[in-house]
């Protein structure tokens, strides 16, 4: 029995030894998946590490938590209330009040608050509660109807706010939550993923409309315009504008403001009362397969130069009708409203780095930004009564100008801001020629022909220094 006791104790210590030295020369790793405490109540997760690709396994043990979001967010989410009275006459001072109500999100501790256009449109009165209950009276600081956005301020401080994140830096894909505070429930949060970015969708009802949405399925209802849409951060990185919807309730589809063209509007707001947009004095369509086929594109991809404005920023740079753009600065441009969206980020006067493809050749060019409001009068500068409603100021053109332009007429010299002019998409030095079919010659005539006209006018001509003829349709 002894001859059996010293090889036994010296297996065990040798297994022992040998345990030793192999934990000593490969350490264990820490586990970097899947529950690493449980109890009763809580289980507490690892998400996978760079180097360690992620397994379909993993996949029920790496869930997407958005209570730190809500938890930042929710308070600086609140319900506005919008006053505004009809004129009537059924009693002294009397009219018929409207109120609508909607979302907003404060942006800073002192009070500013974002939220869309369309939630204080016709708005007098603006009441704001907060998450903790307490009610404010609200100025409006200032709006934007092209990206559907306003401002405004509330008398208080060390308010609760939602710091700007990155739109740019957002992915399709990434889980986002929307927040809002409708109907006076307090506020609401529902989760989703980005669907895409970029969306028109022709809704907004503006003069020169900035439409280049984040889409997501979070629900989004009535009463939530004008909330917080946050990554997982809680960082705001959308304002919620928007449902298409048949049956009038959410049904998948919500659309946001990205934050960056969020804040880009609200800085001009604050410093300059409106907004200042950099033009780059191109006409733009997107590439369809049609274009790309005929300008013999690698991809069916970028946005087409239809047109070019004379001394323009782009003019100057020596950019072309047909050359298709790729990219601002850097970044990739696919559609038509992703480029409006980074161009409507910059002011006049800023400088961008155009990509573009010209017979097949990519190029670089730096363009420096115009002003917007270059040829816009204010209505009372429009000194002939019978176009004040249309919001466009007329003037005969003198014999060297019919020379030049081969064809006599009459040319628009200045166009009103957010006429009906205007959001037809009327821009100055139109020459007009025909009225509702009928030659023109001069200004007289013209407005003897509209005095004619009942409900509508049909206008015809053409734009000195592009091809084709233009018509619009303009309504009494």
């Amino acid at each position: 029995m002894k001859k059996y006791i010293t090889p036994f104790f010296l297996a065990c210590f040798g297994a022992i030894f040998g345990i030793m030295i192999y934990n000593l020369l490969f350490p264990q790793k820490e586990t970097t998946n899947g529950p690493i405490y449980n109890d009763s109540s809580y289980v507490y997760y690892k998400q996978p590490s760079i180097d360690q690709p992620l397994k379909r396994s993993d996949a029920t043990y790496n869930p997407v938590d958005f209570t730190l979001a809500a938890a930042v967010s929710t308070p600086a989410v609140v319900n506005i209330r919008s006053e505004s009275k009809t004129k009537g006459f059924y009693w002294i001072g009397g009219g018929e009040e409207t109120i609508s109500t909607g979302s907003g999100v404060i942006v800073s501790s002192d009070g500013y608050i974002v939220t869309n256009y369309h939630v204080i449109e016709d708005g007098e009165k603006f009441t704001v509660l907060l998450a903790d209950n307490r009610e404010f009276k609200a100025a409006l600081v200032g709006k934007d109807p092209s990206t559907d956005i306003a401002l405004l301020k509330i008398d208080s401080e060390d308010l609760p706010f939602c710091e700007f994140g990155n739109s740019d830096s957002l992915l399709v894909g990434a889980w986002v939550i929307a927040v809002g505070n409708p109907f006076n429930l307090e506020s609401t949060v529902t989760a989703g993923i980005v669907s895409a970015k970029g969306r028109n969708i022709n809704i907004l009802d503006a003069s020169s409309p900035v439409e280049s949405f984040i889409q997501t399925d979070a629900v989004v209802n009535p009463g939530n315009s004008g909330g917080a849409l946050v990554n997982t951060y809680g960082e705001l990185i959308g304002i919620n504008t928007a449902i298409i919807t048949k049956s009038g309730k959410y049904e998948g589809y919500s659309f946001a403001v990205p934050s960056n063209l969020v804040k880009k509007v609200i800085t001009d707001i604050k410093m300059y009362g409106s907004v200042q947009r950099g033009l780059l004095g191109v006409g733009l369509e997107s590439v369809e397969s049609k274009v790309a086929k005929k300008l013999k594109l690698e991809k069916i991809q970028g946005v087409h130069i239809t047109r070019v404005t004379p001394n323009s920023g782009a003019d100057k740079a020596g950019l072309k009708r047909g050359d298709v753009i790729f990219s601002i600065n850097g970044t990739e441009v696919t559609t038509l409203p992703e480029l409006q969206e980074i161009i409507n980020t910059f002011s006049p006067g800023d400088k961008v780095e155009v990509g573009y493809i010209r017979s097949g050749k990519r190029n670089l060019v730096k363009i420096e930004l115009g002003n917007h409001s270059v040829n816009l009068l204010d209505l009372s500068a429009i000194k002939t009564e019978e176009l004040k409603i249309f919001g466009f100021e007329l003037k005969n053109l003198e014999a060297e100008e019919i020379r030049k332009f081969g064809k006599d007429g009459v040319i628009v010299t200045h166009i009103v801001e957010n006429s009906k002019a205007f959001n037809a998409g009327m821009v100055a030095q139109y020459l007009i020629t025909h009225i509702n079919d009928n030659r023109v010659y001069s200004k007289a005539e013209f407005i003897a022909e509209l005095n004619k006209s009942k409900s509508e006018i049909f206008i015809s001509g053409f734009y000195p220094d592009f091809e084709g003829d233009f018509h619009y349709r303009l309504f009494k």
